[in-house]
């Protein structure tokens, strides 16, 4: 479906990899979801367009000689002022690991770390307003914070972002809340303080749609990349967890594709698909 919502104030826009090897991650992205990939020249530092047909998914760009980052990908927060919305994060408690900065005529952008760990980006739209589909095979279906210090991720990104959650869920066991207009839920945020290893630091988590999810888990083992979590079914949907050849987290989720009838319905009648909580 069209993204409707990919402009709309503190909620995900965008999404990009940083890759130690763009080579190797272009043949690795194209071929597992079917994507073509547009450089865009020196004048935007040879940033990659990731596309799905005539439509925009997602980014990827190098990551500098001799960095010591680990690959991974990235999700943006739609704002309409980038310098505004850093300086309230800041004194939110946020880190700010790239401060703000124009790209060209495409828009404004800034990254940083939110007070649990987890880092993102935000975007502040000009020409370029963000992913065109949602919610379909070979684009963005979820964006999940997975956070160490639960209420405190949330207290942040209502005061910065103005969000409302929605309670799924509140026991020991699961919490999770979810954010989104009605009917158009994009993003989660999980307390993942006793499900993440030790090693492993609060995160945004990109999830991609894909029709099979087994056929894409084989999909990724020949092309390099790794399964870190076999498919799982849970209440709303078929999932696994993998990376690329690189490292880069990411997990596959199942969405029907949409009937050719039904591509260009109006969205005013459409909910989004189930949320993909594991």
């Amino acid at each position: 479906m069209p993204a409707p919502h990919a402009n709309r104030t503190g909620q995900p826009c965008w999404a990009d990899l940083m890759t130690s090897d763009l080579p190797r991650a272009r043949e690795f992205y194209t071929r597992l979801f079917g994507w073509t990939a547009s450089d865009s020249g020196s004048e935007y530092g040879n940033y990659v367009t990731f596309r799905k047909g005539d439509a925009d998914v997602a980014g990827m760009s190098s990551q500098e000689p001799g960095s010591q980052l680990p690959d991974a990908w990235t999700t943006y927060l739609s704002v309409t002022d980038a310098d505004a919305a850093v300086a309230v994060a800041r004194a939110a408690g946020a880190a700010v690991l790239a401060e703000p900065m124009t790209v060209g005529t495409m828009g404004r952008m800034a990254i940083l770390m939110d007070p649990t760990g987890a880092p993102f980006g935000v975007w502040q739209a000009d020409e370029f307003t963000g992913f065109d589909v949602f919610g379909e095979a070979g684009s963005p279906v979820w964006h999940e914070l997975n956070t160490r210090s639960y209420s405190a991720a949330l207290d942040f990104y209502t005061e910065v972002f103005g969000w409302k959650p929605v309670v799924l869920s509140d026991t020991e066991d699961f919490r999770y809340s979810t954010i989104g207009a009605e009917g158009e839920m994009v993003t989660g945020v999980f307390d993942a303080a006793e499900h993440l290893p030790d090693s492993v630091p609060s995160h945004w988590q990109l999830y991609l749609g894909v029709p099979d999810v087994h056929a894409a888990v084989t999909t990724v083992t020949e092309l390099g990349g790794t399964v870190v979590r076999e498919p799982w079914t849970a209440e709303f949907g078929t999932f696994a967890l993998v990376t690329d050849p690189t490292g880069a987290l990411f997990v596959l989720g199942y969405v029907d594709e949409p009937l050719p009838e039904e591509k260009n319905i109006d969205d005013a009648g459409e909910e989004d698909a189930d949320l993909p909580i594991g």
